[in-house]
């Protein structure tokens, strides 16, 4: 038998990133939702770069024989097959942003305009607001071709110049000047003075660009042009088994914005020279030099101002109740009495403040044990914590302090609420917690009970407003008893706890889901119907992709809902050809992992934290849980069926990692609009 196809893992996301340009370019899109598609995507580059590209960059510094077998292929390889998929992407991006979005600014009378484009009045106006707001914040240094060039903060804006001094003849005959663009302390669209019912924005970039005369008196700008860096945003400390770990995330945060390059960004229009110049000063390599065109950092197209909102945005959605849960004055009531099932953001994140606000006053709450990966900068979920903390709860709080990009923050709510008397568990060595749980116990009279948060997503009240996730809420004892063993477990994870219920990576999520895999091909094999549907962020583990491959081959019918990385390659004869994969990109980002296994029709169904990345399956504690609702199981099992019939914002991706639209055959369906619709008729339904 010939071995099994996989796709590389980067050129996966790459996939993925491509389909979220697809949105940017739809005309079935509000303008500016479209902008933000091109933000996201630009965003998403970004830390790519910092992540995944510096990693493969550090491979490829390596000898050869060290070079980590898993990769797949040599770094040098994979590099070139990144920067040349990055390459015609951000060509796509070029295409869409001057020849669709511009275009269709000008119709809704809004121009984003060149220094060229400038009128006398726009003139005055822009030479105004450089003096009054834009200057103090500018620091150009000017340095001669023998010395060190300054060093170049990540993600930061820049130009390049060459410079001549017009006065002195004794001067050197060319200057060269670094000066910063500061878009992170000034909006990066400055809005000029209505014309003519028209909306004139210029970028920061191009008010500097004006106003170079003032900036360099005496001298002769002989070019200028934008250029931009991403530098490796590992910290290198994920698997310290020694020391204060704390201390050590603490002190390497700052060398973050140091590290070494993995992308450099410059103005396609830059003198070949010039940019050698750079190449050798920075010393980079040939595969970190990007043409980046001439207006780096499209995230900040998230701050465009929309002079005639809410025109040219989506209609708004608005977070519905859940229709069980309104005739309950207090949350534990209602849960005393059946599970509740939640979908974000389509119903009101407030249930889930309201579970931690109403145990912080509770009489009956003694104990709240809850874990945090990703926190809102101002939580509110952790001021119900402090609160329950002062009310003379337990409470304790399993922080890890090693989610990318959240450190910082988590440290600092870390160290407040460990202040205000709440027990903080940190980061196990050698392990993230990427579970999303909280335990809560009451003690009502001699009635002991507890009570149980288990999410797909993070208890982060942003975030969730635009993360599509689920959160069931329980008192069932199963669960709750299974749930107080996780919890112990981080407290002293010596002893691995036993479960029946809970899948727990580290302990039995991996073998728990083979074994249901296993069982489909069981059944498959003895001529009955078997099938299994996964929706993932991720799915890259090859132990997990075999098994799925091993499972077409004996007859099962396997439908995936991948958003990110896929591994898997479906389509091939004798490997995949039962197996379809979906990717959805629409107005929430998809970020829930549902689990569905037929089983002779009863289909068991699971929610999780985790994906089936190497990563999740080993090097993390997540928590799977079952639903043994039947009516939440047949209202996940919708939601589902709509993702997998959706005919417009979903593509199928093929065996050459093409994001492939859907024939629409009959009505169109949109999933996550149908997902709202469903949610608000049951509500309506109940009010009647």
């Amino acid at each position: 038998m010939a071995e099994y196809q996989y796709y590389d893992r980067d050129l996966s996301w790459l996939s993925f990133n491509e389909r979220v340009l697809q949105e940017a370019a739809s005309p079935s899109v509000p303008l500016f939702e479209r902008l933000k598609f091109l933000a996201i995507y630009s965003s998403n580059l970004d830390e790519f770069f910092r992540v995944r590209v510096a990693a493969i960059n550090s491979f490829a510094r390596l000898d050869k024989k060290k070079i980590n077998k898993s990769l797949g292929i040599q770094p040098k390889t994979l590099l070139h097959e990144i920067n040349q998929s990055v390459a015609n992407q951000l060509e796509q991006f070029g295409q869409v942003y001057q020849q669709t979005i511009l275009p269709e600014l000008r119709k809704n009378h809004i121009y984003i305009i060149s220094p060229k484009e400038l009128n006398v009045h726009q003139q005055k106006s822009v030479e105004h607001y450089f003096r009054c707001k834009v200057l103090a914040y500018l620091q150009p240094i000017l340095f001669e071709e023998e010395d060190e060039i300054p060093f170049l903060d990540n993600g930061a804006l820049y130009f390049i110049l060459q410079l001549k001094h017009t006065n002195d003849k004794k001067q050197p005959e060319w200057y060269y000047a670094l000066l910063n663009i500061p878009s992170n302390e000034l909006s990066r669209f400055f809005q000029l003075p209505s014309e003519n019912d028209n909306t004139y924005f210029v970028l920061i970039d191009d008010v500097i660009r004006h106003s170079l005369p003032i900036i360099f008196p005496g001298y002769a700008i002989q070019s200028c042009h934008s250029i931009k860096i991403n530098r490796d945003a590992d910290l290198l400390i994920e698997d310290e088994f020694s020391g204060d770990l704390v201390e050590k995330i603490r002190k390497n945060l700052n060398k973050r914005s140091v590290g070494l390059p993995s992308r450099f960004l410059f103005d396609q229009n830059i003198p070949a020279s010039l940019l050698q110049f750079l190449i050798h000063k920075l010393q980079l390599e040939e595969d970190e030099v990007i043409n980046g065109g001439k207006y780096h950092n499209f995230n900040d197209f998230f701050k465009l101002p929309n002079p005639i909102a809410p025109q040219l945005e989506n209609p708004p959605w608005p977070a519905l109740e859940h229709p069980a849960l309104g005739p309950y004055n207090q949350l534990f009531d209602a849960i005393d009495e059946q599970d509740f099932l939640l979908h974000f953001p389509y119903q009101s994140y407030d249930y889930v403040l309201r579970f931690f606000n109403e145990a912080a006053i509770d009489p009956f709450v003694q104990e709240i044990m809850v874990t945090v990966y990703r926190i809102a900068a101002n939580s509110f979920i952790a001021n119900a914590l402090i609160s329950a903390a002062k009310n003379g709860k337990k409470v304790t709080v399993f922080v890890e302090v090693k989610a990318r990009f959240d450190e910082a923050n988590n440290l600092k709510w870390a160290e407040e609420m460990e202040k205000q008397g709440v027990k903080i568990i940190y980061s196990i060595p050698g392990l993230k917690v990427h579970a999303k749980v909280a335990l809560i116990t009451r003690h009502k009279g001699s009635q002991k009970k507890s009570y149980a948060f288990l999410g797909t997503g993070n208890f982060n009240e942003i975030t969730a407003q635009i993360y599509a996730d689920h959160g069931l809420m329980t008192s069932n004892q199963h669960l709750t008893q299974e749930l107080r063993q996780v919890f112990r477990f981080l407290h002293s994870p010596k002893e691995k706890p036993v479960f029946q219920y809970l899948m727990v990576a580290q302990i039995n999520m991996l073998e728990g889901y083979l074994a249901l895999i296993d069982r489909e091909i069981a059944n498959a094999k003895a001529g009955k119907k078997a099938g299994i549907i996964l929706k993932l962020n991720g799915l890259e583990d090859k132990v997990m992709i075999d098994k799925l491959y091993e499972a077409n081959n004996a007859g099962v019918k396997i439908d995936l809902i991948i958003r990110g990385i896929c591994c898997l390659v479906p389509g091939i004869e004798g490997q995949s050809e039962r197996i379809t994969v979906t990717r959805i990109v629409d107005r929430y980002l998809e970020h829930a992992r549902v689990l569905l296994f037929y089983n002779k029709g009863q289909w068991d169904t699971y929610l999780s934290s985790a994906d089936w990345m190497h990563r999740n399956l080993f090097k993390r504690i997540e928590v799977g849980f079952p639903i043994f609702n039947t009516e939440l199981k047949k209202e996940l099992q919708t939601i589902i069926d709509y993702q997998l019939s959706d005919n417009t914002k979903s593509r199928v991706m093929d065996s050459a990692l093409n994001n492939c639209p859907k024939a629409k055959k009959g009505e169109e369906i949109r999933a996550q609009w149908a997902t709202y619709q469903l949610l608000k008729s049951k509500l309506e339904s109940c009010s009647v």
